[in-house]
């Protein structure tokens, strides 16, 4: 998907590969004021964010409105080779998703 929100980088070393992504997303929390208007902006924000590695799930994290835009997510996997894909999802409050695939090097 080339026009997708999630960017995912991937440095690998022996066995482990740290993993990196960024998703571009706004993460209101409803709580904001917009300084036009002084109307609260509505909340927009990532509610559910899966972590796949070769089809099995290594992460699942449920998220908030307290995380900022663009959210920034780096960790490490053990036991990572060459031609492994992590996928990568997320819904938010609104029903918007996104999901991204990437192929270890």
């Amino acid at each position: 998907m080339a026009n997708s929100s999630i960017r995912i980088r991937s440095k690998r070393r022996q066995q482990k590969a740290q993993i990196r992504i960024l998703i571009a997303h706004p993460m209101e929390n409803g709580r904001n004021r917009d300084p036009d208007t002084d109307e609260f902006i509505p909340a927009h924000f990532i509610q559910e964010l899966d972590i796949s590695l070769n089809g099995e799930r290594v992460i699942q994290a449920d998220l908030s409105g307290s995380i900022a835009k663009d959210p920034y997510f780096s960790f490490i996997l053990n036991h990572i080779k060459s031609g492994d894909r992590i996928h990568v999802s997320w819904i938010d409050n609104l029903g918007i998703h996104d999901s991204r695939e990437h192929l270890i090097k």
